[in-house]
């Protein structure tokens, strides 16, 4: 085992041991990080942006002392003094190892930005916001009717709109006087009602009757990805979606690596708290900037998330989530204002509304999922799964909802995979693999063409083909399985086994190589035994998850599936039953639902019954505790086979004939037995 100092890179997960003194920038070459740069490492572009994390980080196994890098120097000084550096930045071509550190490139610095697919979903919503625009005369003021302007205000809607009561704070009563007079005496006035009633909030004011739109921003929250959807109040139009990465990944790539940062480093949820209510408010003027409105005209917002993202986004420290019997702080739904929540490129008035959550470990984001989905209303029985990082699994019908999460990890976005990214240009995202020759065609985000279509290298010359997503590598290892790549076992074939060159040595093991060009300087691209596992783990903790609620239910089969988040908007049915990640069904009875999670965030900002409707919905679901039954890793042990040690999938066998292959024994004389008991 090396000596040198370990660096780690987030959110890629790319590891690798420098010598001390090594430049970042040059450790990020070396592992293919997507770390940016154009002055050759002068310090002169600041492409080269990277925040390094310190403290105690269980996850990858290292503690990283506040020396792990060199000392800030003159040529970051200058550079922070002409053009500003965002505290705690380095300069990733000045700073230089000198013990284990971790790093996290900010988006900015990446050239490939990440393609945030948590696009909203067309959506039928009634609407009915929290907050209208009211357009009043007020009478003026009379000396023999001394009341005060928010009292006449308030009696002008009172007789114009049937409105009865109305309160307003500071800020507002300090613009009401001169706007009511610029105005003459007319007022366009943005009122909120809580759909629990009590008095209208005066959220914004303006002169006359405004031609201005009032907006609302529904923010799904994740462990990977912040996505937000910014929505005209009037009609529930989408007006502009975008997001971020998740900018706590560089305290940990999973929910229980963020809690244990937070155990073992003072202050660290205050940290991690801070990174994600600047990366909404970045995210909230990128949006705002990409529709054309100002940021003062968005007066809600609508938060879903799951339960430690709920705690971190409320400055809540995460630590008893961490442990039986999992407490949250409160599961109730949460009214609050965007001051409360230091969420500043919105008006400072506007309303924030966070979702309920279900349970310890089911959150407001599997909330909203059973308002967009409505299991409950199902006349037959259906599964819900919203995959990312976390899974959240749903089960019923009318009789009776369940609901589970599942910790997949972050090997479905692409992270702990050897040649994994997240979705950005360049990236794998489609592929399949011929069962005769072993030979793969693919597709890249940014290009409709596959590999071996007339004109696909021109269309990819400007991203290059940079590596493998996360619905890149379920296809692939779906793929690998129908061709004979690879056992039910999840064991790589030798390449006297499989008949391909393309099966070669990989440590102790073999991998398949999917694209080659390191004769040229580029990358070379493979699914490795190791990234084979990762699969395994994350698609069995997803089907033990789905089986467990089966049998709480006393359900056999379901009748259809519905695969949520970017996962199913992204990945074929087939593909994820070759896997086995979910239970056999008909395939025409497995449909996408976009970002489900987004599209209930965007119901509950435009329909205020509708947040009554969850409040009430979340309490007849009943959760079952995956961490503490002890089914589940039965389950989790038998979905390790591709696609299931157990049970077969009649369905599946319909469309599919996975080959019966096994590499354990045989072949090069026992190697792969040897290899796959070395490992």
């Amino acid at each position: 085992m090396s000596s040198d100092p370990l660096v780690i890179f987030t959110p890629s997960g790319k590891r690798g041991h420098f010598p001390a003194g090594t430049p970042i920038l040059t450790a990020a070459r070396q592992l293919g990080v997507d770390l940016d740069s154009v002055c050759g490492g002068r310090g002169i572009c600041s492409k080269c942006q990277i925040t390094p994390s310190f403290g105690a980080f269980p996850k990858h196994g290292v503690t990283v002392a506040e020396d792990a890098l060199s000392a800030w120097n003159s040529v970051e000084q200058r550079y922070k003094d002409k053009r500003g550096l965002i505290d705690g930045r380095r300069l990733g071509c000045q700073a230089t190892v000198q013990g284990d550190v971790v790093i996290d490139v900010p988006p900015e610095s990446q050239v490939h930005r990440q393609v945030v697919r948590k696009a909203a979903s067309a959506r039928q919503i009634i609407m009915d916001p929290a907050t209208h625009l009211y357009f009043v005369e007020v009478q003026e003021p009379d000396m023999h009717e001394p009341t005060g302007d928010l009292e006449r205000l308030e009696a002008a809607l009172r007789a114009q709109w049937g409105i009865d009561a109305i309160t307003a704070d500071l800020g507002i009563l300090k613009r009401l006087q001169p706007t009511l007079r610029k105005g003459n005496w007319q007022l366009t006035v943005a009122l909120h009602r809580s759909h629990r009633g009590g008095a209208h909030r005066v959220l914004e004011i303006w002169p006359g009757l405004t031609e201005d739109r009032i907006y609302g921003l529904a923010i799904d929250l994740g462990s990977t990805t912040i996505a937000a959807h910014l929505c005209d109040l009037r009609n529930g139009e989408v007006k502009a979606s975008s997001g971020v990465m998740n900018p706590q990944i560089r305290f940990g790539e999973d929910l229980m690596s963020r809690v244990s940062y937070s155990m073992m480093n003072p202050g660290g949820d205050a940290e991690m708290t801070t990174a994600v209510r600047t990366a909404i408010n970045g995210l909230t003027e990128a949006i705002a900037t990409e529709a054309g409105i100002h940021p003062f005209q968005i007066l809600e917002t609508v938060f879903v998330c799951n339960p430690v993202m709920h705690h971190l986004l409320l400055g809540i420290d995460p630590v008893e989530l961490g442990q039986a019997p999992f407490a949250l702080a409160t599961s109730n739904a949460l009214a609050l204002s965007a001051r409360e929540l230091d969420l500043t490129a919105m008006n400072e008035t506007a309303q924030v509304y966070v979702l309920p959550c279900i349970a310890g470990h089911v959150g407001a984001d599997a909330a909203a999922v059973a308002l967009s989905e409505e299991p409950g209303k199902s006349e037959d029985m259906v599964l819900v799964v919203d995959v990312g990082t976390n899974a959240e699994i749903l089960l019923g019908n009318k009789s009776r909802v369940l609901a589970c999460s599942s910790p997949t990890g972050p090997a479905f976005e692409g992270a702990q995979i050897s040649s994994g990214q997240r979705a950005a240009p360049g990236a794998i995202e489609r592929i399949e693999i011929d069962p005769v020759s072993k030979e793969p065609r693919f597709r890249i985000i940014g290009s409709d063409l596959w590999s071996d279509e007339p004109g696909f290298d021109q269309a990819v010359a400007t991203t290059g083909i940079t590596g493998i997503c996360g619905s890149g590598i379920i296809e692939a290892v779906a793929e690998m399985r129908m061709a004979g790549l690879l056992d039910a076992s999840g064991l790589i074939g030798s390449p006297d086994l499989t008949g391909t060159a393309r099966s070669i040595p990989e440590g102790r093991t073999f991998a398949y190589v999917i694209h080659d060009a390191s004769a040229e300087g580029g990358p070379r691209i493979t699914v490795t035994q190791g990234d084979i596992r990762a699969i395994q783990l994350a698609k069995s903790a997803l089907y033990a998850g789905a089986r467990l609620l089966m049998d709480e239910m006393g359900v056999d089969k379901v009748d259809r599936v519905v695969l949520a988040g970017a996962f199913g908007a992204h990945i074929s049915s087939k593909h994820a039953m070759v896997l086995g990640m979910i239970p056999d069904v008909p395939l025409d009875r497995v449909t996408s639902a976009g970002n489900a999670a987004g599209t209930g965030a965007r119901i509950a900002l435009c329909n205020s019954a509708a947040r009554a409707e969850i409040e009430r919905t979340v309490r007849e679901i009943v959760k079952v505790e995956t961490a503490i039954e002890p089914k589940f890793q039965e389950h989790f042990v038998n979905a390790n086979a591709i696609p299931h040690a157990t049970e077969s999938f009649p369905e599946l066998a319909q469309i599919v004939t996975l080959p019966a292959v096994s590499f354990h024994a045989g072949g090069d004389k026992g190697e792969n037995r040897r290899r796959r008991r070395r490992s």
